[in-house]
């Protein structure tokens, strides 16, 4: 019988994290990952886009951010608990992420 894993989204978190976000994976189990994502105050650079080949379900556990979606006119701002379905292909970009205490992010990818 496999034997459970477990553990949390919000220990071990980094302070102060330079230029880019700390990628955790977490799970991964055939075309499923799920990782942990810590920002401390990083953006996606301006003229930079995600353009994925997979979906991604992103929940925002603890602090804040905004996202920017290729169409939409407005940012969406996160708070814990907020969460945001983008199908493959959904252009997106982090607008911003709160520094202290770091931003976590759960995304999974499928």
């Amino acid at each position: 019988m496999p034997a459970a894993e477990a553990g949390s989204l919000q220990t071990d978190l980094p302070k102060g994290l330079q230029s880019q976000e700390l990628f955790d994976v977490l799970v991964e189990k055939g075309d499923v990952r799920v990782e942990r994502i810590v920002s401390t105050g990083q953006a996606t650079p301006e003229d930079d886009w995600y353009d994925q080949e997979t979906d991604e379900f992103v929940l925002l556990v603890s602090g804040a951010a905004a996202l920017e979606i290729e169409g939409e006119a407005d940012e969406r701002e996160l708070g814990p608990g907020d969460w945001v379905m983008l199908p493959a292909h959904c252009r997106h970009r982090v607008a911003w992420t709160q520094s202290e205490p770091p931003t976590v992010w759960l995304a999974v990818h499928f």
